[in-house]
């Protein structure tokens, strides 16, 4: 049967149709998706191949495209209503993957990375008003994962002015050979490093940070020696090469210790070809075909679900498995991509004379990809509620955080970040009111001056994943390389509310003032200040109190 689209038009209206085949090698192909390019109105091509469109207008030529598994996006020529012998011929994928591609720059300008061939992204998902693939793309956190100076201080173990690490020393034990010593505390000291432990390593870290450079080579990819392409991170033609993501059937998960490049497939092209992998099943013509996979969470897996020596370091993508957002009977069912790649409203991701086509704006999504540099799409995460009761002396504080709109816990990926929820209870003079009960934040909150972000010992909570090393048993630790295990992990799941409470001496009759804070911390202050890093606490909900 021929499954077709009616176009429906005044009874005056002159209307033609458009009918006619698709083949492989010659031979009729079957259930071939043949669709009115940029619409939803497909036909699937019969048992010989056959497909056809009625009503159309015969004054409007249309662009026919077809697909099928395996195969390139053929067609996207005008087509004018009326043409009863249209062949479109589709041409399959290579079977194998090519390891001598070499990766496309997505920059076209000389001064920058790529050397300026009309092949590169730049050249037609790039304008003007910034709203175009390209343009998004250099500003998100993933063409910038090769040059993040946290990254890469936190590689050499060197803090942003280049200052040197201290080498790591190690002891010796009859049972178990070499293990890494405490810093000496008269040396100076600019914070972990993978290279202070691992000098003569390059770790996989290049598996996730530089992906197109570590793809043939996960282990043995310095992030300070790599040039060329490899330096734009996680860049356009390495997403829309990825081909499968290789998954554990029994948990749905990414397999132990393969991060990155380790846990994906690839299909890249052989010499004089090219291939792009996207969302869509009408790019055409071109080299492009269609994956199901990069509109899928699955997509995010490798780089995002990460277990070093046993332990669970990275699983936002494993958090949101555990979520209803994963369920697709869900009315919250939502992927990776729906939540962080929503439609900016711009109606074609190539540029117009280059090739693009107008589609409906709602079925592009944005390549700047949100996070924790967006402060609108973050404060959007939870919810903050807080009530007073007072009586006689006492004054009684609750606190709810709610992760609302979150697929994963909250904070999430690098046990460096965290939240801090700060609770102060003020009199009319704004002197602090004394905590007769409830939590104080801890001590890696910083000590010191709250002025300065130093918040240990405030009534609060502080919601993270806190990892101790094994052997020198220092904790918090972001230097999941060496062995280290969960020491706690109060975070929020998707959909789950913290609850606490303050009890605070209340002088009788006079007007209180309580003031509560959300804050969201990228890495621990300590460790913060070793390294150098700038940035300031990300404000994320405050509620303001006055009682009388």
């Amino acid at each position: 049967m021929i499954f077709f689209v009616f176009f429906f038009y005044a009874c005056s209206a002159p209307s033609a149709r458009i009918s006619g085949q698709v083949l492989v090698n010659g031979k009729p192909y079957q259930d071939a998706i043949v669709r009115i390019q940029t619409t939803d109105m497909i036909a699937l091509s019969d048992q010989i191949g056959s497909f056809y469109f009625e009503g159309l207008p015969t004054n409007q030529p249309q662009r026919i495209s077809a697909w099928a598994p395996g195969y390139y996006i053929a067609g996207g020529l005008l087509i004018q209503p009326g043409t009863e012998d249209l062949v479109i011929e589709l041409h399959p994928l290579p079977l194998v993957d090519n390891p001598d591609y070499e990766w496309l720059s997505a920059y076209q300008q000389e001064d920058k990375i790529g050397s300026g061939e009309d092949t590169y992204c730049e050249n037609c998902h790039s304008s003007a008003n910034g709203q175009l693939p390209f343009d998004e793309w250099i500003e998100d956190a993933h063409s910038k994962s090769a040059s993040n100076i946290r990254f890469l201080t936190m590689y050499t173990g060197e803090d942003v002015e280049g200052n040197p690490g201290q080498p790591t020393q190690f002891g010796t034990t009859r049972d178990y050979g070499n293990y890494p010593l405490a810093p000496d505390p008269d040396q100076p000291y600019y914070g972990p490093g993978y290279k202070l432990d691992y000098p003569n390593s390059a770790g996989n870290c290049g598996a996730c940070h530089l992906a197109a450079a570590a793809v043939n080579d996960p282990y043995g990819v310095d992030p300070t020696s790599v040039s060329g392409v490899g330096l734009e991170g996680i860049t356009c033609d390495f997403c829309h090469k990825i081909w499968n993501v290789k998954l554990n059937p029994e948990t749905g998960l990414p397999f132990p210790n393969n991060p990155g490049v380790l846990s994906l497939e690839f299909l890249r092209p052989p010499p004089g070809h090219q291939i792009f992998i996207g969302p869509y099943d009408d790019v055409a013509p071109g080299e492009d075909t269609y994956s199901p996979l990069q509109s899928e969470s699955q997509l995010c897996a490798a780089c995002h679900f990460g277990v070093f020596s046993d332990t669970v370091i990275y699983n936002s993508f494993g958090e949101w498995i555990n979520s209803e957002y994963a369920d697709p009977n869900s009315v919250l069912y939502q992927t990776c991509q729906d939540c962080h790649m929503p439609p900016n409203g711009t109606d074609h991701f190539a540029l117009l004379n280059e090739g693009g086509l107008i589609r409906d704006p709602e079925t592009i999504p944005s390549h700047k990809i949100l996070g924790i540099t967006d402060i609108d799409f973050m404060r959007d995460s939870v919810s903050l509620t807080a009530d007073v009761i007072r009586d006689d002396n006492l004054l009684v504080v609750n606190v709810n955080i709610h992760n609302s709109h979150t697929g994963h816990h909250i904070p999430t990926d690098s046990p460096l970040r965290h939240l801090i929820l700060i609770v102060r209870a003020f009199d009319d003079q704004g002197v602090p009111l004394d905590l007769l009960e409830g939590p104080l934040l801890p001590d890696w909150a910083g000590l010191g001056d709250p002025e300065t972000g130093h918040y240990a010992g405030l009534p609060g909570e502080a919601y993270a994943k806190v990892l101790e090393e094994i052997w020198s048993q220092e904790f918090p630790s972001g230097s999941y390389w060496n062995q280290t295990r969960i020491l706690s992990d109060n975070r929020i799941p998707a959909l789950e509310t913290a609850q606490s409470s303050y009890t605070f001496q209340s002088p009788s009759n006079k007007t209180i003032r309580v003031d509560v804070q959300l804050l969201y911390r990228r890495a621990f202050i300590e460790l913060q200040h070793l390294k150098g890093w700038e940035g300031s606490d990300l404000l994320l909900s405050e509620k303001i109190l006055v009682i009388k």
